[in-house]
């Protein structure tokens, strides 16, 4: 059964990475082989909750965009379908964002604040808890001049926790992103600066495993697919659950990210576009299980 299953996270793969404008497919030759299915092994494995980070600035809109928290849940309500205790960690500018479309999973609010105070907080919030494993999902990452900054290179220190030090501090995660900005491609902090489109300054803060998407959202629904497929239950959204977080989000305050516009649009996709991704998930759970 493992070589079929394999197989199916290599179309997952493929599925997450479609209608690339950014071009993140270029990274693929440099990832790790079968990293959808590497990433779902290491969640089924743990033991203990797992915290799931979110929540990006845009700074043009003075508000956090659609991209993130909807992927977000979208894992945590798969996760405790499964029997996992989950929790959702953000900064003050998506807390009521993350909030809103949570479920009744329990939000904690990372500090804005320096990087000893927040290495401190990253160290307590560990240890106060049984934590097994982390994800991070559309979450700016520290870039090497120790700043924080959007995908156009511009720099959103100031509104954006320091939540990189749990991901230094904890020895299992997975991290998933976009544009080359986010927690955990610093995997492949030598690699990216090399490609169009991509930063020259990518993020420098590390994750266990690695995936990369089209849009972050949509890496979330592919690891949930992909979950979905070892276990032989289908935990992934519907059309329209996945379309309502979105909605939700703005009415909260969330802007799409390409235009900072308040529309309920994910990253210069209208919600047709958007749920392409997912569309061809359920399609291809429905032919598997």
């Amino acid at each position: 059964m493992d070589a079929p299953k394999k197989e199916i996270s290599k179309i997952i793969e493929s599925i997450v990475l479609q209608d690339d404008f950014r071009g993140m497919t270029a990274l693929s030759p440099h990832m790790k082989k079968n990293y959808i299915d590497s990433s779902s092994n290491l969640l089924l494995k743990t033991q203990g909750e797992i915290m799931i980070i979110t929540g990006f600035y845009i700074i043009d809109a003075n508000a956090s965009e659609t991209d993130g928290p909807p992927g977000a849940v979208a894992m945590s309500n798969a996760l405790k379908t499964l029997g996992f205790s989950t929790s959702l960690v953000t900064d003050k500018y998506s807390y009521e964002i993350v909030k809103a479309i949570s479920d009744e999973t329990e939000v904690i609010e990372f500090p804005i604040t320096n990087h000893r105070e927040s290495a401190e907080f990253a160290k307590n919030l560990l240890s106060e808890r049984n934590v097994g494993a982390l994800i991070s999902i559309e979450r700016a990452g520290l870039v090497g001049d120790g700043t924080y900054r959007n995908w156009k290179g511009v720099d959103i220190s100031p509104y954006n926790a320091k939540i990189d030090h749990l991901f230094d501090q904890h020895p299992r995660s997975i991290g998933i992103g976009d544009g080359g900005n986010e927690i955990g491609m610093g995997n492949l902090k030598t690699v990216i600066p090399g490609f169009k489109n991509l930063p020259d300054n990518p993020c420098v803060t590390t994750t266990t495993e690695l995936i990369i998407s089209s849009c972050s959202n949509w890496g979330g629904y592919g690891l949930v697919a992909d979950l979905s497929i070892k276990t032989g239950k289908n935990l992934l959204p519907t059309i329209e659950e996945a379309y309502r977080w979105v909605k939700t989000t703005v009415e909260h305050g969330a802007v799409e990210g390409m235009s900072a516009e308040h529309k309920d649009w994910v990253d210069g996709r209208d919600p047709e576009a958007d749920s392409v991704c997912l569309r061809g998930l359920i399609k291809l759970l429905n032919s598997n299980m």
